[in-house]
């Protein structure tokens, strides 16, 4: 129950504040008189504030306690909400999503390292398991979104965008509720040791690089497909199916299926897979039109975009000291926000060229081929070289 609690926290950070968005994008360039690039610049805003938030997110833990951090950053996220309705400025609506990206970066960050700290007995598949019912949240804010925005855009017609924002505004604050009592249920972080040494992030450099590039290949598809599905003819419901469907086969399978997987698999293993997944899942909408394919694509896609996230916090989990865990898991996401804010404007600008957004979405096509590529490259080794703190220490483990 803690870590479902937890889960109200990706809910609000990436199920609204990132990804319903895209939900939101066609109507409000319509009333706005947007371009694709200035669409993908009020996201990469969101994404610049996730950068900052994300590194800065363990100090903020550390500063008021990972609990205090958690529930404040979703007050400020569903109070970004609340103001992305009350305004169709771009320079305001760029300021609230860089601060509602900045907040939530903050409690998904903490979040995952509270969800890493329940108490597992040792059990390293039990722990995976409660990772993945945190990430898990990140599907379930997907279908909220994708049925509180289309009723809004149904009832007012373009012009309910804003109240689309205002919705999940009060979503999130009633998100507060079971969040705020989970994240007091989670034991204290063990205090470092004097002797625990370096915290072993360098071990992990190929998971860095695969972080950027998934995180630029999915989030361009997350952000422009809506529109793309718009443009081939499909209604605001069909496309509100879409993002169900999409969400519902992510929280299934982030709790059923990947959980399992990421506490199997060893190194990168897992990470090229999800890879893989998510790019066959982009392939449907590309290759053809219709419901059909944008079903297909809402499955595959759906089902493993957000074991992203899922694999690498519990590789990290495997390779950091408990110490560490909070910083690295924050670092980490550092590395996917980078990607999440050069993504959306590089496939914005190609959008707008000839081809339209199709060609856009071709680049997350190549940047999650690369990525997998990536992934293969890491290995992993025990926790205890990083422990050791030392060349001598760090050698046996490195040759395992």
């Amino acid at each position: 129950m803690t870590a479902l609690g937890l889960a109200a926290g990706p809910v609000v950070a990436l199920g609204f504040t990132r990804f319903a968005y895209a939900l939101l994008l066609p109507s409000m360039r319509t009333e706005l008189d947007w371009s694709y690039a200035a669409a993908g610049g009020l996201n990469t805003a969101n994404a610049v504030g996730y950068i900052i938030g994300a590194g800065s997110g363990a100090w903020w833990a550390k500063r008021f306690g990972a609990g205090r951090a958690f529930v404040w950053g979703m007050v400020i996220s569903a109070l970004a909400l609340l103001g992305s309705g009350a305004t169709g400025d771009f320079a305001a609506l760029s300021v609230l999503r860089f601060v509602g990206g900045l907040s939530t970066a903050v409690t998904f960050v903490v979040g995952s390292a509270l969800a890493s700290r329940i108490h597992t007995g040792g059990r390293q598949q039990r722990s995976a398991a409660l990772v993945a019912v945190y990430m898990a949240g990140v599907g379930i804010g997907v279908v909220l979104s994708g049925v509180a925005v289309p009723a809004a855009l149904s009832a007012l017609g373009a012009s309910g965008w804003q109240t689309g924002w205002l919705l999940m505004g009060v979503l999130a604050l009633l998100a507060l509720i079971p969040a705020a009592r989970a994240a007091k249920a989670v034991p204290a972080a063990p205090p470092a040791a004097a002797g625990q040494g370096r915290s072993g992030l360098g071990r992990m450099s190929w998971s860095f690089v695969w972080y950027v590039l998934f995180g630029a290949g999915y989030v361009s598809y997350m952000t422009f497909v809506i529109a793309l599905l718009k443009d081939q003819g499909l209604g605001t419901w069909s496309t509100a199916a879409f993002f169900i469907v999409l969400g519902a086969a992510s929280a299934l399978a982030t709790l059923l299926l990947w959980g399992r997987i990421t506490g199997r698999l060893p190194g990168g293993a897992s990470l090229a897979l999800v890879s893989v997944v998510v790019l066959l899942g982009v392939l449907p909408v590309l290759l053809g039109d219709g419901l059909a394919a944008a079903m297909i694509s809402a499955i595959v896609f759906g089902s493993a975009f957000m074991a992203g996230p899922t694999a690498v916090t519990v590789l990290a989990r495997r390779m950091l000291p408990p110490h560490a865990w909070a910083s690295g898991i924050a670092w980490l996401t550092v590395a996917f926000s980078v990607g999440q804010a050069v993504g959306p404007l590089v496939s914005g600008v190609l959008s707008d060229s000839d081809g339209g957004i199709a060609k856009g979405l071709w680049l997350s096509v190549i940047l999650l081929a690369l990525s997998a590529v990536a992934a293969l490259a890491q290995r992993e080794r025990p926790v205890i070289a990083a422990v050791a703190g030392s060349p001598e220490g760090a050698r046996p483990a490195a040759r395992k």
